[in-house]
């Protein structure tokens, strides 16, 4: 204790030294603690989105679907798998889709588009695009021939509201498909890839049309806590038929995934530039106070300190100089993550970039343990191998030497 009360008297013998020093070390927390809870926050958000939008938390598919999506690798949507699912408290909602390519036309163009049939009442529970609707309605459960499409596809196929179109595939076991649906809602999701490339019709008339009687291509499920999609999918699995395999958010999008690491490499290569600068200043303050405090090193061995508590003396008073930095930065960065928290965060002139990837306008800052310490932790860690190796230079003073040095 006594160590501990010397070291941190000694820190302040030169207070505007240790004040700047502290201060750098405070901004650099500040930073470092609103970053990465902004950071993983908008990744977080950016899963969500992908996953709500239409893709869903977990998927259930028959074995070899997500590589080649052919239309006769369905199953079954049994009552004994649905009761599974309802047993199971981590899923949160379900709905069944059949999965199709079509040639879709109108009385003018003709465009390849992606037809899913889906349940009117279901699909809202896992997919935001029913409550995207901008012209006319969603589906109904007394539709038949109904089908809401892409804003993008209706202006490429030249048709609005209420006018009919040809559908014409292949069915599952080889035949022709074909059927005659009648617009009955345009959607904008925000993705361009799905406004002009996807139909939604009734599951029902999707099977009849594509020869699938009380089959389906895939089950999408919402889970309750997107974070643990692995263990929630481990677990399912175990319930599941042999045929049928289980995929998370990121073997479903393995674009978004990689994006993200990409996006957190380069992020944590500024970050960790801004830390070094950050260790190096306190590296030289430490190495200039070293150099200043030779002849009172010399007499405090002389007067019988061992070397390795001289070095323990040194190391408190580096301790105690982060902290003073490391505890306001942290104190400041909950502040400002706090705040953003509640208003949200937004950069200016960003709208059209997360509209492009279906991202909200507004990110708010989680208030994350882990968030808010890794970075001064990081700072702390890394000071700490840098700056202790020099301390160690200590174990070399003869006090004779240090006494008589200028």
């Amino acid at each position: 204790m006594q160590t501990l009360s010397l070291a941190w008297r000694n820190i302040w013998r030169n207070r505007r030294r240790t004040l700047l020093t502290a201060g750098a070390v405070a901004f650099a927390c500040t930073v470092l603690s609103f970053t990465i809870s902004l950071q993983q926050s908008s990744y977080k958000t950016a899963i969500e989105a992908s996953a709500s939008i239409f893709q869903g938390h977990l998927q259930i598919q028959r074995i070899g679907y997500q590589d080649e999506p052919k239309l006769s690798l369905a199953f079954p949507f049994s009552s004994n798998l649905q009761s599974l699912l309802s047993l199971e408290p981590s899923v949160a909602a379900y709905s069944p889709r059949v999965n199709a390519f079509s040639l879709a036309s109108s009385d003018e163009r003709t465009f390849g588009v992606q037809i899913f049939g889906v349940d009117p009442l279901t699909e809202p529970l896992v997919s935001s695009i029913p409550g995207t609707i901008r012209a006319g309605r969603y589906l109904q459960a007394k539709d038949s021939s109904g089908a809401v499409i892409g804003k993008a596809l209706s202006e490429n196929l030249k048709v609005s509201l209420g006018d009919e179109l040809t559908l014409l595939g292949q069915g599952a076991d080889g035949s022709m498909a074909a059927g005659i649906v009648s617009i009955v809602g345009i959607f904008s999701s925000g993705s361009t890839e799905i406004d002009r490339t996807m139909i939604q019709i009734p599951l029902p008339t999707a099977q009849e049309i594509f020869s699938l009687p009380s089959e389906i291509n895939a089950l999408v499920v919402r889970s309750t806590n997107l974070t643990r999609s692995n263990e929630i999918a481990n677990r399912i699995q175990q319930i599941l038929p042999n045929n049928l395999r289980i995929l998370t958010w990121d073997e479903l999008n393995p674009g978004l995934k990689e994006a993200i690491e990409l996006d957190m490499v380069s992020g944590w290569l500024f970050l960790f530039s801004l830390i070094l600068i950050v260790a190096f200043g306190v590296l030289n303050t430490f190495l200039m106070s070293l150099l200043e405090r030779i002849r009172e090193f010399g007499l405090l061995m002389a007067l019988g300190m061992k070397a390795w508590s001289l070095i323990f003396m040194v190391s408190l008073e580096l301790l105690c100089l982060l902290l003073t930095g490391t505890l306001p930065g942290v104190v400041m960065g909950l502040a400002i993550i706090t705040y953003f928290s509640i208003v949200g965060f937004s950069v200016p002139g960003a709208e059209e970039l997360t509209q492009l990837w279906n991202l909200p306008a507004v990110l708010y800052p989680q208030l994350n343990p882990l968030f808010l310490l890794s970075g001064p932790t990081v700072v702390v860690v890394i000071t700490f191998v840098l700056v202790v190796p020099f301390s160690l230079r200590l174990r070399r003073i003869n006090p004779v030497e240090a006494l008589t040095s200028v």
